[in-house]
């Protein structure tokens, strides 16, 4: 069998267009590999939008495959089955190499998104059609592909950048690694261009499809890893300030996040969108996340994949109305409530994806109707907390009314308001506000794959895993980990791509 390369990638990636609606296409071939010959109505510009998110919504991005090797990476996951596969495992113990397959298949998947969006890009603008709408389709696949290279740059640093449909693979057999700082300059130039003819909302409430709100909340997070903090601060902002236009609020209950059956809400800003009961070609539409988390031999007929680290569950305060929800310490086996001493497993389980994956998911909870999150408000206020008290030398009074409104919402509870946790007192350093914005982070997106991004940015990927007290002990871990390795099958088929990253 032909293993996929990069231009084999990009050049085939027309056919996922109707991933989307779990259909195939019935074009000739040479109008899968012509954007010029494929795109020629409306119909053709819209399908081409929607088969991007095939590619997000897939096994092997955020359905299992992306958020599973950040979740592993991170101190807060640890793995319960070590019987599961090695590639799995290797990434939680920081001993992989050039050769994991799960980094691969991020890799690729990632590249066929981008290929994707290419295509729209580029073939889109011969279409007749409106052209507010043709600009605003155009918007949002230029966001989606950044959103690619968000993940890209940041897993594994300078890598290919390609901007244009390739209908020639002689022009990238032998393409060379982009610095970071160029990918990160053309992620910006993607979201600037999406801010600006993106709409502010969709009909429904609609949160898959990003908005306005949304490039600027992913262009606000680009900023803090640069750690262009008034930039930072001012994009955060901007979505703050406009989110009544934009139809954000903080869920008033941080339980009913995690319900697949509550669909779109307030508090999503740009999720990844899942149908339970339907599943598309090449692990289209297919979530694990549910089996992956949940309790082997149980009820539930979950895996015991990825758990909390054993020393995340006691860092949680037990006033802390978040803990609740966020950890599965007992489940019904053979009808019976029995606590995590007592599973196949024992370990305590992560909860949020678990739980509640919907009427319409498989038995084991997968193939659900759950909203992946990509980013939302809380995370955007947090964000402009952060932003603010390092671009202004220490917290303002509207760093510190962001981050309490986040700590207010965790205040509630279906049996009333408790006093846990307490708005932050003023007068704080910046240094003890910084480490107060971190350790909010960390309770309020505990699990929701945004710790190992956060740690890195932070510079505390080799403290985090070495440190007395860590949350998961990996004395093996050195500051080249922040860096994963480019997969070997790209190297070998085209040296360009070297150096490796060092320490692989």
């Amino acid at each position: 069998m032909k293993k996929i390369t990069i231009y084999r990638i990009i050049l085939t990636t027309l056919c996922f267009t109707s991933l989307f609606s779990c259909t195939k296409l019935n074009e000739e071939p040479v109008s899968i590999l012509d954007p010029k010959q494929y795109f020629k109505t409306e119909a053709d510009a819209e399908a081409s939008v929607m088969g991007i998110y095939g590619l997000l919504a897939n096994a092997d991005f955020y359905g299992r495959r992306l958020t599973m090797v950040l979740q592993l990476l991170g101190d807060d996951i640890d793995i319960a089955d070590i019987g599961t596969q090695s590639s799995r495992i290797q990434l939680n113990s920081f001993t992989h190499d050039a050769s994991n397959q799960d980094l691969l298949a991020v890799w690729k998947t990632a590249y066929l998104g981008i290929g994707a969006a290419n295509a729209a890009i580029d073939g889109i603008p011969a279409v007749t059609m409106n052209e507010a709408k043709k600009s605003a389709l155009i918007a949002e696949a230029r966001l989606l592909r950044a959103l690619y290279y968000y993940h890209l740059v940041q897993l594994f640093g300078d890598i290919p950048y390609i901007g244009e449909f390739v209908s020639d693979p002689s022009k990238v057999i032998a393409i060379s690694k982009t610095p970071t700082a160029k990918v990160y300059e053309n992620i910006i130039a993607d979201c600037e261009y999406a801010i600006v003819n993106l709409p502010d909302t969709y009909a429904n409430n609609n949160k898959a499809r990003p908005s306005k709100g949304a490039a600027q909340t992913l262009l606000a997070s680009v900023y803090m890893v640069l750690k262009k903090w008034d930039d930072a601060a001012k994009m955060a902002e901007a979505v703050i300030n406009d989110a009544n236009k934009y139809q954000y609020a903080l869920v008033k209950d941080y339980n009913s996040l995690w319900d697949a059956n509550l669909g779109f809400q307030t508090e999503h800003v740009w999720v990844v969108d899942f149908l339970g009961g339907i599943t598309g070609e090449n692990a289209s539409n297919q979530d694990y996340t549910a089996p992956m988390t949940g309790v082997r031999d149980a009820d539930m007929l979950g895996w015991s994949v990825i758990v909390p680290s054993n020393g995340v569950y006691g860092s949680f305060s037990d006033q802390d109305y978040r803990k609740k929800i966020s950890f599965l310490t007992e489940t019904p086996i053979k009808g019976v409530m029995t606590p995590y001493q007592k599973w196949k497993w024992p370990r305590i389980h992560t909860a949020k994806w678990c739980l509640h994956p919907g009427t319409n998911a498989g038995a084991d909870g997968s193939d659900s109707d759950i909203k992946h999150v990509i980013f939302r408000y809380a995370e955007v206020l947090l964000m402009a907390a952060e932003a603010l008290n390092e671009s202004k030398g220490g917290p303002t009074e509207k760093a510190y009314s962001y981050i309490n409104a986040v700590r207010a919402r965790a205040r509630y509870t279906p049996q009333g308001v408790q006093n846990y946790p307490a708005d932050l007192a003023t007068g704080m350093s910046q240094t003890d506000f910084r480490k107060a914005v971190q350790e909010e982070r960390r309770i309020e997106l505990a699990f929701e794959w945004k710790r190992w991004y956060d740690i890195k940015r932070w510079g505390q990927v080799v403290d985090a895993f070495t440190r007395q007290g860590a949350y998961e002990s990996q004395p093996k871990v050195k500051d080249f980990h922040a860096l994963m390795p480019i997969p070997q099958d790209e190297i070998a088929r085209n040296t360009n791509l070297l150096p490796q990253n060092p320490g692989y």
